[in-house]
């Protein structure tokens, strides 16, 4: 689909039994291409489930509704009453020790047009570092933090009171700056602007003028590649070498997507 990520796979219905074989098969192209894509795939809650578990033990997310029976798969949806919040690039969670592997998101209801998904390549942009300021990351720590991600929603009436024991659970967290994938072993940037505060051991302003240089270099347009929605797709993407971005251009509109987070590891 892009230079850098995505590809559309074709041919397979994803209501059907998940054989090991086909498991490995979608594993070795989301290894490849970060990113996959399928169309017209109208399949349940217990299908989606069933295929984010041919990837690993699930995840649950402290913060969203969650499709009833399926305490898995998280809601996110916007309204014309309640509009999206997340305007900004991120990995998925990364706010926990083990943030998600990867993530399973199909569409249920999209607008008449509009409400794209963007997402880049984290080996990609690492690759776009000179190699000074490769070796430099590398030595680098960061935090990232669950309230700082959802500050809106804390500063909202009634939002610190009904994520009090999302926010107790989730405290700070270290990641390296830069991480190694532990199944195609490729170097990849893990900060992100939603959820990364400051860079340890360096000054305020040094943190917050490489963070900032980092969010800029992410999205370069050379990086990423744009997914245009319609109803029954689905999206697979790695959350430990991506980061991606929705485009909020069509409020007032509905859209509601059903997302299922596949547990991490930390290799580092």
């Amino acid at each position: 689909m892009a230079g850098a990520l995505g590809a559309e796979i074709l041919g397979i219905d994803l209501s059907q039994e998940m054989t090991a074989e086909r498991a490995a098969q979608i594993r070795q192209l989301l290894n490849e291409y970060e990113v996959i894509f399928f169309r017209d795939q109208d399949i349940s809650p217990r299908h989606q489930k069933a295929l984010a578990l041919a990837f690993g033990p699930l995840q649950t997310h402290p913060a969203y509704d969650t499709v009833e029976d399926f305490p898995e798969i998280s809601i996110l949806e916007s309204t014309a009453e309640k509009p999206t919040r997340i305007e900004a690039w991120h990995s998925d969670m990364t706010f926990r020790a083990h943030p998600p592997m990867g993530t399973v998101l199909k569409s249920e209801i999209i607008p008449p047009k509009g409400g794209d998904t963007l997402w880049s390549s984290m080996t990609a942009a690492y690759n776009g570092l000179s190699p000074p300021m490769q070796a430099f990351l590398g030595q680098l720590t960061a935090v990232h933090d669950f309230a700082h991600g959802f500050k809106e929603s804390l500063a909202a009436p009634g939002g610190r009171e009904r994520l009090a024991d999302a926010v107790a659970a989730n405290p700070p967290v270290r990641h390296p700056v830069i991480r190694v994938h532990p199944e195609t072993r490729k170097k990849v940037i893990f900060v992100n602007s939603l959820f990364t505060t400051h860079i340890e051991g360096l000054a305020a302003a040094e943190s917050d003028a490489l963070l900032a240089f980092l969010f800029r270099h992410v999205t370069v347009p050379e990086f990423t590649c744009r997914f245009q929605w319609r109803v029954n797709s689905i999206a697979i993407w790695d959350n430990r070498s991506t980061q991606h971005k929705p485009v909020n251009d069509y409020f007032p509109a509905h859209r509601r997507l059903h997302r299922i987070t596949i547990d991490g590891d930390r290799p580092y």
